[in-house]
């Protein structure tokens, strides 16, 4: 009988106990649902967690070394906080008490500079100006109340050039009591260059200029995370900068107006329409739209070699120079060699040629009709009518007849495929698409006329 009244006093523990971790998250869900703002969605990253202490907001990050995805096939040697970079994003509300504590697991000094954010001097975060550096294993405690809002970020501000260039940078976005209007998608999106020496893993932060890994919060196409809207919605986009270059960011189908810097809002008396907005390095800048014209639109930035991955600078120029009979002498010496770029950079899109481990190929990504051609700073803006969801949808479905298409199909004398072989063992040929078993390339097909 005992026994049973113990094991009965258990079970009722127990329940209570799973009772009350259910009313929290009830609760947290009441608490989230009652937010004064839309939560910022950080693609391809994540938010900081916070919890209530005696009326304060609080918040740890952690400084350290990590392995980062830059897209699949590409891992890199960063730092970064809590496991990512950029960090997790610090969403807060205008008047709010905020203490954020910064543990530092990097094997050197570092210390947290929150910027644009109005802070008292001693909270500013500038190793041996502010405040004492923070060790390896010693945890800080920053404490100040929010007296703006806007889009600002956090980053390091010890030994800059190692730390932010190995990717030690967050957003820090701080939203006002009540906003003017609501805003129904969004977005962050962190701006960045790298150098990654080809077959390596571990960025040079020497590198001034000479970068060839562009990406959008630490991600290249095709391993940027879409920005999936319904028709209707209207649209924010944030996008900060704390790299080397400025980057003209430019958005597909839509022009949208520059609705805040990380000064604070633009008057609406103010505000101007473009397409491309540039972000020079410490800036961020809100472009506001509302999603009115469904489609794949791309978002990108609009220095040329920007939207693509890693490229070797002192290749020769060989657009026009005719390649015959080289490549067949040059496989006497290298037997893999294989002439191109006479005709442009196409042909590398469509060979989906292997470059070394861990490199990513210069442009990737297939699409509804095709290579995309397209690297680095990347994305795409899905706006989709009557989704229930904001999950990828897959590829946008044109309505017939608004897709354009070659006029020439009647003169062009039809083909039939007689097999697909690779351009550099052509000893390797089959029936259907595949790869070269040999060097991985995408077999071409070879056809003959009907």
């Amino acid at each position: 009988m005992k026994r049973f009244w113990r094991m009965f006093l258990v079970v009722l523990i127990l329940s209570n106990i799973h009772g009350l971790v259910y009313a929290q998250n009830d609760s947290e869900k009441t608490e989230e649902s009652n937010l004064p703002y839309t939560p910022v969605i950080t693609p391809n990253g994540s938010t900081l967690p916070w919890k209530m202490e005696n009326g304060v907001k609080v918040f740890h990050l952690i400084a350290e070394p990590i392995k980062h995805e830059i897209s699949p096939g590409m891992v890199i040697n960063a730092w970064g906080y809590n496991g990512q970079t950029p960090g997790p994003t610090i969403e807060a509300v205008e008047g709010d008490i905020v203490r954020i504590l910064v543990t530092n697991q990097l094997p050197e000094p570092t210390a947290v500079h929150w910027h644009g954010v109005l802070v008292p001097n001693g909270m500013d975060g500038v190793q041996g100006l502010t405040q004492k550096p923070i060790l390896p294993g010693e945890t800080f405690a920053y404490e100040f109340t929010l007296h703006q809002h806007g889009t600002q970020m956090y980053h390091s501000h010890g030994d800059e050039m190692t730390q932010m260039g190995l990717g030690t940078m967050g957003f820090f976005i701080i939203h006002p009591k009540k906003s003017e209007h609501k805003i129904d998608r969004d977005f962050a999106i962190f701006l960045n260059e790298w150098f990654v020496e080809p077959g390596t893993a571990t960025p040079n932060p020497n590198i001034m200029t000479d970068f060839n890994i562009f990406t959008f919060n630490s991600r290249a196409y095709p391993g940027t995370a879409p920005l999936v809207v319904k028709k209707g919605d209207r649209v924010r986009i944030r996008i900060g900068n704390v790299g080397q270059e400025s980057h003209p960011i430019h958005l597909h189908g839509y022009n949208f107006k520059m609705v805040a810097t990380d000064g604070g809002d633009i008057p609406e008396s103010a505000q101007y329409p473009e397409t491309t907005g540039v972000i020079f390095p410490g800036e961020t800048r809100d472009i506001e739209f509302v999603a009115d014209v469904p489609g794949d639109w791309a978002l990108h930035c609009h220095r040329r070699h920007h939207p693509m991955n890693a490229m070797g600078h002192d290749t020769p120029n060989m657009i026009g120079v005719n390649q015959s009979g080289v490549e067949e002498k040059v496989r006497d010496l290298v037997p893999e060699y294989m002439a191109m770029g006479e005709k442009g950079m196409h042909e590398m899109t469509e060979m989906n040629m292997q470059g070394p481990e861990n490199t990513l190929p210069m442009m990737g990504g297939a699409g509804p009709f095709g290579s995309v051609g397209m690297g680095g700073m990347f994305t795409i803006l899905k706006v989709r009518e009557n989704i229930t969801t904001y999950e990828d949808p897959g590829w946008y479905h044109h309505p017939e007849g608004t897709v354009a298409e070659s006029i020439d199909k009647s003169q062009a004398p039809q083909a039939e495929v007689v097999s697909y072989t690779c351009p550099m063992h052509p000893e390797i040929y089959q029936e259907s698409p595949g790869s070269c078993p040999k060097c991985g390339m995408t077999l071409q097909a070879e056809s003959v006329s009907k």
